[in-house]
């Protein structure tokens, strides 16, 4: 059994054949982690020359030496050489002069239904045979511990098709979209020089919630290093052309009342036409008050395309991920989320991926994440990853460097 530095050419070949890989074990990522200043290498672990594990491993430097992580990784084609391969991971950081080793396991501590139920019991020997290694593990925790989940919302694909994803979905997740559908909302993938669109509504909507949005020229790199692997996507209403459309379908029901009213004057007592009647007419009102609504964006935002909603989607051949999105709360009426969420999986069934990684919720099941309340009307489960785990090579000098900094309030 070998350890060693792999081409990415050998990770490629070893990491595309393997059932379950994140985006951040990809040769992309690798370009745009090179982008942003980290060196980068591909590590394998093999039997008798046969390539059994494979890694992306980053590093920066840090006061002492280096920052090195594997992040949802490494990928295998058989778990038992886990253990060994961590055992020289250990060994490898130690001779490259590294201070701080992180890893964030891709594999699942426990999978739940997508009400919190729990469907599978809790795998407390991953952890143990990290810990057992000398891995110190941050434990299990909710919320976005260092701004990362580690529960998982998602979704499998897999007997799929696009004319039955629809049916797929939750009982409220079916007619959010098709309301959805009925708005005349585009969908339109951003060129490069557009992200400034994309970047515009993540900026508006990380200050609304306070968390940390990344720059315009990360969403370029990363543009640039996945190329039709990522898809910055915007949903954007014409709200003239909505106007327009409201008027056409409430003609249409205006027909439908005319004739329904000339059938009462013929049958008065037609209490089933009398019930029909007074739907049709509240959803005549209904009409009425979208219309006064979309003069009201047509006075306020003219007749250009105004965009509602984005996400950056990802594709991997085992998975497609739902990476960064955001929103403007003025339009949520309009469900345009639905719409991006039901592209993507229609975007995976076509490149025939599998499976349908809607990523973060807080893990918590008392009725307060909304974003697990959005995501479940996909009709997904949830999979809790097993969290973060730390090895310092030379722990003393780390301590000594951390109470430094400390005391120098770095």
């Amino acid at each position: 059994m070998t350890f060693k530095l792999i081409s990415r050419e050998e990770f490629l070949e070893h990491s595309q054949t393997c059932a379950q890989r994140s985006f951040m074990q990809t040769a992309e990522m690798e370009k745009l982690l090179s982008k942003r200043g980290f060196t980068c290498h591909y590590l394998g672990y093999s039997d008798q020359d046969q390539l059994v594990l494979s890694a992306l491993l980053y590093s920066l430097p840090m006061t002492g030496g280096l920052h090195m992580e594997i992040n949802c990784g490494p990928v295998t084609s058989d778990p038992k050489y886990l253990a060994p391969f961590y055992q020289a991971l250990k060994d490898y950081a130690y001779k490259q002069g590294a201070l701080e080793l992180i890893v964030k396991p891709y594999e699942s501590y426990q999978t739940f239904d997508s009400e919190g139920q729990a469907l599978s019991p809790e795998r407390k020997d991953l952890i143990k045979y990290l810990t057992d290694l000398g891995y110190e593990f941050d434990g299990l925790q909710t919320g976005y511990p260092g701004g990362e989940p580690d529960w998982h919302y998602v979704k499998d694909l897999s007997g799929l098709t696009p004319e039955k994803l629809l049916n797929s979905f939750s009982k409220k997740g079916k007619p959010l979209v098709k309301k959805a559908k009925t708005f005349g909302i585009q969908l339109k993938r951003l060129k490069r020089e557009e992200l400034g669109i994309f970047k515009e509504i993540t900026s508006a909507t990380s200050n609304r919630r306070e968390y940390s949005d990344k720059s315009l020229d990360y969403y370029q790199d990363f543009y640039d290093s996945f190329g039709s692997e990522a898809d910055f996507m915007v949903a954007s209403l014409n709200f003239p052309a909505y106007l327009q459309h409201l008027e056409e379908s409430q003609a249409k029901l205006q027909e439908k009342i005319r004739k329904l009213e000339a059938d009462l004057e013929k049958n008065p007592q037609s209490e089933k036409k009398q019930n029909q009647l007074r739907e049709l007419t509240s959803q005549n009102q209904t009409f009425e008050t979208r219309k006064a609504e979309a003069q009201d964006f047509i006075d306020k935002y003219g007749d250009k395309d105004q965009v509602l909603a984005a996400s950056l989607f990802v594709y991997t051949p085992q998975e497609a991920t739902y990476l960064f999105s955001g929103s403007y709360p003025e339009f949520n009426k309009f469900y345009a989320p639905a719409l991006l969420q039901e592209y993507v999986m229609t975007q995976a069934l076509k490149r025939g991926i599998p499976f349908y990684n809607f990523l973060g919720i807080m893990g918590v099941f008392d009725g307060s994440d909304g974003v697990l309340r959005f995501k479940q009307n996909f009709n997904g489960y949830i999979q809790r990853k097993m969290g973060t785990f730390r090895y310092y090579p030379k722990p003393w000098k780390f301590k000594i460097l951390k109470a430094l900094k400390k005391i120098l309030g770095r």
